[in-house]
């Protein structure tokens, strides 16, 4: 699975350029992103690993139980540690968080642990937080197929994800942001969403068979209704963002023997051109141009396809390195750069240098945040889920 993870580190590298140049080289930003939207290259390369990575973990071990312990222990001990650090230095007046207007720091707290808060209308305290919630909703969804046994059809499913898209945006369908938090409010959302997640782990892992078709049915719809209803994206984004997901299993699934590469390849064409076209069709806005996401999108598919034509070439161990350790990159650069522009500030004019300095100083960083927090945990959560393991 080297080249996962040197598609990982493209991936992590490219984010935080996209956000680092807000501070070291906004000029050139300013210019490049109407014609490539760097954010989206990243994001849709990581949600094509996780789609190829994350459904081949579940039936992997083939306990729902066990896969939610390593999810918990994969992506909770870093996150729970970089909120903390963020807070500290909020404290000391050396970093800024986000400001969450009227909802009470309870809502806020339950939200952020879900890891749904962008889809329960409560901004992320980090910014790059908002991809971890339609993280969470494909877990969730991949959970429910698992369950119900229709996990063997991705590419039909990324195939009706990627129409609906299409249909919504064709069809003028627009919703406006956070849209049920709007209907019922941010509060109750929260706390029904809270509660039915749970309900849906808890009776997916559990022995009966009845239990475990409820909760991944559950936590299924929940997902469905809040990324399809409550985004902060465009709906048709959303749906493109699942498909996108799914298009990476139905990959896996080819490459495995599971389904044919006809298959797989007849998804790839209608899921690429359903989004291109739903992205043509919305239009350009004021923090969206066309151009610079069609193109960001077509390139994140060809990046995937070369890395999966490459698999089974030798990958260069730098490359397997940063994806290693993509996840830190991922986490820590906002915190790095929240602390930048509260004490030194932005830069008025580009400064290359700068922008290579920040690498510098991250990576070493980011290496220590593995070695002591990601990888210690990540062991204890495989010895958990072995004793767990059922016969």
């Amino acid at each position: 699975m080297g080249w996962l993870d040197a598609l990982r580190g493209i991936a992590a590298l490219v984010v935080v350029f996209d956000h680092s140049s807000y501070t070291f080289m906004a000029d050139f930003r300013r210019e490049l992103m109407p014609q490539f939207n760097t954010s989206r290259y990243g994001i849709m390369v990581f949600f094509l690993v996780s789609g190829y990575i994350i459904p081949a973990s579940l039936e992997r071990r083939g306990c729902v139980r066990t896969f939610w312990i390593g999810r918990i222990f994969r992506v909770y001990p870093l996150w729970a540690a970089v909120v903390t650090v963020l807070l500290a230095l909020n404290l000391l007046g050396i970093a800024e968080v986000r400001d969450f207007g009227q909802q009470s720091a309870a809502t806020v707290v339950v939200a952020h642990a879900t890891m749904l808060q962008e889809l329960l209308g409560t901004p992320s305290l980090l910014l790059v937080l908002w991809t971890l919630s339609y993280e969470m909703a494909f877990y969730l969804l991949v959970v429910a197929l698992f369950t119900a046994r229709l996990h063997q059809q991705s590419a039909a499913v990324a195939v009706v994800l990627a129409v609906l898209a299409a249909v919504s945006v064709t069809a003028g369908v627009v919703l406006p942001s956070s849209a049920l938090s709007g209907l019922v409010g941010t509060g109750p959302l929260i706390t029904f969403a809270s509660i039915a997640m749970g309900a849906a782990l808890c009776c997916a892992s559990a022995g009966s068979p009845v239990l475990r078709g409820f909760g991944g049915a559950l936590g299924g719809v929940t997902a469905l209704v809040l990324v399809s209803f409550n985004s902060t994206v465009p709906l048709w984004e959303g749906l493109v963002i699942l498909a996108v997901m799914f298009l990476g299993t139905a990959a896996y699934r080819a490459e495995n023997g599971q389904s044919s590469r006809r298959c797989a390849a007849g998804a790839a064409v209608v899921v690429v051109a359903c989004a291109v076209g739903s992205a043509y069709r919305y239009g350009d806005g004021d923090h969206f141009t066309r151009r610079g996401w069609i193109i960001a999108f077509l390139l994140a598919v060809f990046t995937f396809g070369a890395g999966l034509a490459s698999r089974r070439r030798r990958i260069p161990r730098m490359l397997t390195g940063l994806g290693t350790i993509s996840y830190s990159v991922y986490l820590v650069h906002p915190v790095l750069l929240a602390v930048i522009d509260s004490t030194i500030g932005r830069r008025r004019q580009d400064s290359p240098a700068l922008e290579v300095a920040f690498f510098i100083v991250l990576l070493p960083l980011c290496l220590l945040a593995y070695r002591y927090i990601e990888a210690p945990c990540q062991t204890r959560g495989r010895r958990l889920a072995r004793r767990v393991q059922p016969p």
